[in-house]
């Protein structure tokens, strides 16, 4: 089994906006002690994923950007189900789609999604997408989350809809279109493709994932059910301020990252 990555230890924050002691970032000796923490926990996202039912066949891709190499991007490998990726099966695709590290092949679409996000926003650290259930349902209603509560409010005036589709994401001008109506936003909505989020970090990107799939659960409950009573605009910038925050996402991850590798520690083999 691979040994974690080494990481400083980090102090809590006598105080933030948020009220919380949430704990500084991971600081690194090297860069390869970056990447490894990144692909680390690239890997425990994708079991994650599987954990919760996300896995739709081939599809669905989740990337983190080398710490060295900027133009080139860490993501699980085509083919490779969610319940049995480990760090050693994960590929280092560049800007030219070729697989620059790694035994197995890149899904096209993730390619074409992930390189025109990353090319267009520097900021994009992480990316996550996938087919669920929920973002499926909510994205062919063409709705976008409403804030019914402090957690759908997290992604309140910060997503979009790409409401074109023309068949599976496999052209580069497919690609380019949804980073554009992404634009600076948390999340993407593609009506009949499910859903998208982008996170200064890959601990960011996949807790935005997770929170817009049982938010979108949610809306459709509560729509199902009757009339639900939203949070006025005010209220839902103050819950933003709180549940949008990134440090928040970034420290609600690392529950989940304890709790995945305690249950499945082959999700580390490098080997």
């Amino acid at each position: 089994m691979s040994e974690l990555s080494t990481l400083d230890p980090a102090p809590f924050l006598a105080d933030t906006h948020t009220g919380l002691p949430i704990p500084d970032d991971a600081t690194f000796a090297s860069v390869a002690d970056e990447r490894r923490h990144r692909k680390q926990r690239l890997t425990a996202a994708l079991r994650l994923f599987g954990r919760y039912g996300f896995g739709e066949g081939i599809s669905g891709h989740v990337s983190v950007r080398d710490p060295e190499h900027h133009d080139r991007f860490w993501v699980n490998p085509f083919g490779v189900s969610f319940n049995r990726v480990k760090v050693r099966d994960l590929i280092l695709v560049d800007s030219g789609g070729r697989v620059v590290e790694g035994r197995h092949r890149v899904n096209p679409s993730a390619f074409v999604i992930h390189s025109k996000i990353h090319e267009l926003r520097p900021g994009a650290t992480a990316i996550a997408h996938a087919h669920t259930v929920n973002s499926r349902a909510l994205g062919s209603l063409g709705r976008l989350l409403e804030p019914f509560d402090q957690e759908s409010a997290a992604f309140y005036q910060d997503q979009a809809l790409y409401d074109d589709y023309r068949g599976t994401s496999v052209g580069l001008d497919i690609g380019q279109e949804i980073a554009e109506t992404l634009a600076d936003r948390k999340a993407l909505l593609l009506r009949y493709h499910g859903l998208i989020t982008v996170g200064g970090s890959l601990e960011e990107a996949v807790h935005w994932f997770l929170t817009y799939d049982s938010a979108a659960q949610v809306q459709l409950l509560a729509y199902a059910a009757g009339e639900p009573r939203l949070l006025s605009h005010e209220q839902a910038l103050a819950a933003k301020d709180g549940f949008g925050d990134a440090q928040l996402a970034r420290f609600s991850f690392q529950l989940l990252w304890d709790e995945i590798t305690y249950e499945q520690p082959d999700l580390l083999e490098e080997e």
